[in-house]
């Protein structure tokens, strides 16, 4: 081999990751121009959380103000504390709703995975179309039907909406499947395991990194909400977040002090989902399944 020929492989393997370094440095690109669109927007309402009603028009975007801990005090303090019974009844529809969501899909996705009868073919392709309709389409006539059962007006019609996800059901269904060994059902089945054992003891704490992820995109959606309890809720007291601040942008039209409440409020909200993916992220593992073979 001639001396010449060493170092123009090398100039070419250096050609080779120059040309990797840059093509993985495109989408790299695009991913960072994507996050400070979507996170500038959050950090607006941050920065402008801090400020005064005299700052908040009179600085510059992006300084940060002095009022932070008087609009939070001023926030606490409005209607007797409003904000307060706003986020609590905010847990309680997106807590309550996606709890019960979750365990729903978890039996029907177990169901739809595992079983063979008659109609399930249609019953899940019912389901995929059932994800394809728009909320927006079944707001009015889910209003009319909890109208007509009594039930408008009430934390009821804002819970009962929400507890049946046809995309929380597809999701645990094809996660049952690839995390579920049916030799694993089987064998508890050859032990003597009745249907409700092995769904509990057997199947349910394979199905776990999926329940999570299944419970909290509709915490989210039920948090985000906006319409469902807008229609449904006449009394203010009943209002999640969402409803109740937009009351006070409307109010804000004729009253600007409010909106430093208003951008308070916002900020405020922002909290607990954060809190809630930091702390429910450990659960999004997928080596449940190789430990439960192996027990």
């Amino acid at each position: 081999m001639s001396i010449g020929v060493l170092p123009a492989r090398t100039a070419a393997r250096h050609a080779r990751a120059r040309g990797g370094a840059l093509r993985g440095a495109v989408p790299t690109g695009i991913l960072l121009l994507g996050a400070i669109y979507c996170l500038f927007p959050v950090s607006w309402v941050l920065i402008a959380a801090t400020k005064t009603p005299g700052e908040l028009f009179s600085t510059a975007t992006l300084d940060i103000g002095s009022g932070l801990w008087s609009n939070i005090a001023d926030l606490l303090a409005y209607r007797d504390g409003v904000f307060l019974l706003w986020l609590l009844n905010t847990f309680l529809y997106a807590g309550v709703g996606a709890a019960l969501s979750a365990a729903v899909s978890a039996t029907a996705g177990y169901a739809l995975a595992k079983y063979r009868f008659p109609g399930r073919n249609l019953a899940f392709n019912l389901l995929i179309g059932g994800i394809l309709v728009p909320a927006v389409v079944l707001a009015v006539p889910q209003y009319l039907l909890l109208s007509r059962a009594g039930l408008a007006d009430t934390y009821w019609s804002v819970l009962l909406p929400q507890i049946l996800s046809p995309y929380g059901i597809y999701l645990a269904r094809i996660y049952t499947t690839a995390a579920v060994p049916n030799s694993l059902l089987e064998a508890a089945r050859i032990d003597g395991a009745g249907h409700w054992r092995i769904f509990s003891r057997v199947a349910l704490p394979l199905m776990v990194p999926g329940l999570v992820t299944i419970f909290l995109f509709q915490f989210v959606a039920i948090w985000n909400n906006f319409l469902l309890p807008f229609i449904m809720l006449g009394d203010d007291r009943a209002f999640p977040l969402t409803v109740g601040l937009y009351t006070l942008l409307a109010a804000g039209a004729n009253q600007p002090s409010l909106f430093n409440l208003i951008l308070t409020g916002a900020m405020l909200s922002i909290i607990p989902l954060v809190a809630l993916f930091l702390t429910m992220q450990r659960y999004w593992r997928t080596d449940l399944s190789s430990g439960a073979v192996k027990s």
